[in-house]
């Protein structure tokens, strides 16, 4: 038996050949590990496994046409080649398997430490979704923990890539749809006019955003079943690398009546009708857009801190639904 230690990624690996058992003169038997030498030798300076076994298949060709000692069935390199063929073959896949195991193994995908505890905090929110059963201090805590582990998530991928964050990315593509509001810890302005925090949202307020026009358009709408009451169309702009959201409405829809806004406006009817924030208000008259820091979105729900720094939790509906 032959031994063939082969240098990979920085490792040894040993190869063990079994016995060729069939009636060979002492001499080939000697070529025969020789060559094998010289194959260990020539995957240990870093030549793959086929051009490693050409060379050899050559040398072994040209040997049997120089020599009248060499045995017949080695006369030419078609046969030289058959020989050697299994074993170039076993070769092969042992080195391709080498090859994908080491790419493989120890591979540690950027911010992938903090996948397990978002996919606890994202498994209560699905719930809190779905059923609008969930306990209202769970589902905070969980929006808060989400916030947090997303943004150690994308820092951690902006770091290894030095590139806009892989999840930021995906959350502006996932965006794209109709969401219905479902949770909010409410702005700070809405908790002193209602002297406490709201939770599970009782009415049917749907946003939508396009990102896939230029520019990327948003919804804000009130609904009675599914006719829109009060209805706000603009645009937005998504910064990748803050996940920041800011909007701007220039039309309202009320009963259907559509009206265009001056500047200002949106956010003071918003403010009004509890759609928006007083800040919003603020952030105008200082030449300032309003916003999102957008925690999440994925094909089931999406989560934010609004610019009044309150908590949002959506879920994602179908068009035209009859979710009321």
């Amino acid at each position: 038996a032959t031994v063939l230690l082969v240098y990979w990624d920085n490792n040894i690996f040993p190869i063990f050949i079994s016995p060729i058992i069939i009636p060979l003169q002492k001499m080939v038997l000697n070529n025969i590990l020789m060559m094998l030498a010289k194959l260990s030798f020539l995957l240990l300076i870093g030549l793959n496994a086929s051009d490693a076994f050409g060379m050899i298949v050559r040398k072994a060709s040209f040997m049997s046409q120089s020599s009248s000692n060499v045995p017949r069935f080695m006369a030419s390199s078609n046969q030289a080649e058959q020989i050697f063929a299994p074993l170039q073959s076993f070769f092969d896949s042992v080195m391709t398997s080498m090859k994908s195991s080491s790419s493989a193994v120890g591979k540690v995908v950027p911010g992938s430490e903090f996948d397990k505890p978002i996919e606890e905090a994202l498994t209560i929110l699905y719930n809190a979704a779905e059923s609008k059963a969930e306990d209202t201090n769970k589902v905070f805590t969980a929006l808060v923990d989400l916030e947090r582990l997303q943004r150690f998530k994308r820092k951690a991928e902006a770091e290894a890539t030095n590139d806009v964050p892989v999840t930021a990315q995906n959350m502006l593509r996932n965006l794209n749809g109709d969401w219905r509001l479902i949770f909010t810890t409410g702005t700070q302005d809405m908790q002193s006019k209602l002297g406490g925090s709201i939770n599970y949202v009782p009415i049917k307020a749907v946003q939508t955003f396009d990102p896939s026009v230029e520019p990327m358009k948003i919804t804000n709408g009130i609904y009675v079943g599914d006719f829109a009451v009060l209805k706000f169309y603009g645009d937005f702009q998504f910064d990748l690398k803050k996940c920041k959201l800011e909007f701007d409405f220039d039309q309202v829809a009320i009963f259907g009546f559509m009206i265009n806004l001056g500047k200002g406006k949106a956010a003071e009817i918003g403010a009004a009708s509890g759609l928006g924030s007083q800040n919003n208000v603020k952030m105008i008259a200082d030449k300032k857009k309003p916003f999102f820091n957008w925690i999440s979105a994925d094909d089931k729900i999406a989560t934010a801190r609004g610019g009044g720094g309150g908590l949002a939790l959506w879920k994602k509906i179908v068009p035209d639904s009859k979710d009321t």
